[in-house]
């Protein structure tokens, strides 16, 4: 198929090459002019993926309109907080008949929208399909197995991402949890920086088995309040996803609070970095998302206080352990 792949950070690159070397004709479109040509004469994206060889027949662009003019699968994989104005400048070349895979995770500032709400809002007539499940890109573009999920309301859409995306080596399952799968993939982010705060204090691994199963719980609460599916989140986007972001050496969200644990401010913790830590960017919006919704998510509120609000990270986990005593599993 003609493919466009939105965004050449990691993530979008390494699904570009796993297009390309699965015999697509894929055209990646890239903000960095840098980027557009590291890639175009070097098979490499020395800014955000250095040291991997790229298929040489992937080719970059600065053009956006030209990256998705004619393409059959467009694939979505900018940061978050710019996904809404790059569709705003890309939507009206975007072929109605084309599948939107939403590779972006996150929660909207302001709107509290889902990344495929942003995209079904500024695509007029949009099918999208959400991707999302435990996938470090440096791991995808070297060939590591990896399985992922890829859900769309009916089962064609995620049909065709299913065949255009799996190989040997990178297994999609489908799904039709759409909310679900998003919602996942955007507060394990979350869930990731609340376990390297505690990792950066020295906790030990009961605390971030304690972080984690609680976290999940959290999720699945929201999710259920947003009609999402409970069985989503013991699936690839929601526990697989959650697993290898809050312990994955590779997990940005995780080295973010691992620092933040051991003392830096988040503006020193940030300061000169071009990746995105997306839980930073979330942590806010899911807090705001469970208010409105009346959902109670105290390790959110908790990476917020620490984030924002200049609580320091041991008295924010203290807090955490002496809330009142409750029930496991809500009833």
């Amino acid at each position: 198929m003609r493919c466009a792949v939105v965004g050449a950070g990691a993530w979008g690159t390494a699904l570009a090459d796993l297009l390309t070397r699965n015999g697509h004709d894929v055209q990646l479109w890239a903000y960095e002019a840098d980027v557009v040509e590291s890639i175009n004469q070097k098979h490499e994206n020395v800014r955000f993926l250095a040291g991997h060889k790229l298929s040489p027949a992937l080719k970059a662009t600065g053009d956006l309109q030209r990256a998705v003019d004619g393409a059959e699968l467009v694939t979505l994989a900018t940061p978050s907080h710019v996904l809404r104005s790059i569709l705003q400048s890309a939507g009206k070349s975007i072929p109605r008949s084309a599948p939107i895979v939403v590779a972006s995770k996150g929660i909207e500032k302001g709107t509290l929208c889902l990344m495929t709400e942003v995209a079904e809002q500024e695509i007029s007539g949009a099918t999208v399909v959400a991707l999302s499940g435990p996938s470090f890109a440096k791991e995808v573009v070297t060939g590591q197995p990896t399985a992922v999920v890829v859900a769309s309301e009916a089962d064609g859409p995620a049909g065709v991402a299913q065949l255009a995306f799996s190989s040997p080596y990178f297994r999609a399952y489908t799904h039709t949890d759409v909310t679900g799968v998003e919602l996942g993939g955007a507060l394990k982010n979350v869930m990731a920086v609340a376990t390297g705060i505690a990792e950066g204090l020295g906790l030990g691994f009961n605390a971030r088995a304690a972080l984690v199963t609680r976290g999940l719980a959290e999720m699945t609460r929201l999710g259920l309040a947003l009609g999402a599916e409970q069985s989503t989140f013991a699936g690839l986007a929601g526990l697989g996803d959650l697993v290898l972001t809050c312990t994955g050496s590779l997990s940005r969200n995780r080295a973010v609070g691992v620092e933040v644990g051991k003392g830096k401010t988040l503006e020193e913790v940030l300061r000169g970095k071009e990746t995105v830590a997306e839980g930073v960017v979330t942590a806010q919006s899911a807090r705001e998302l469970a208010a409105r919704e009346g959902v109670e998510m105290p390790i959110v509120d908790t990476v917020n206080r620490v984030l924002f609000e200049g609580q320091s990270a041991r008295s924010a986990i203290a807090a955490l352990m002496t809330r009142e005593l409750r029930a496991e599993v809500d009833r």
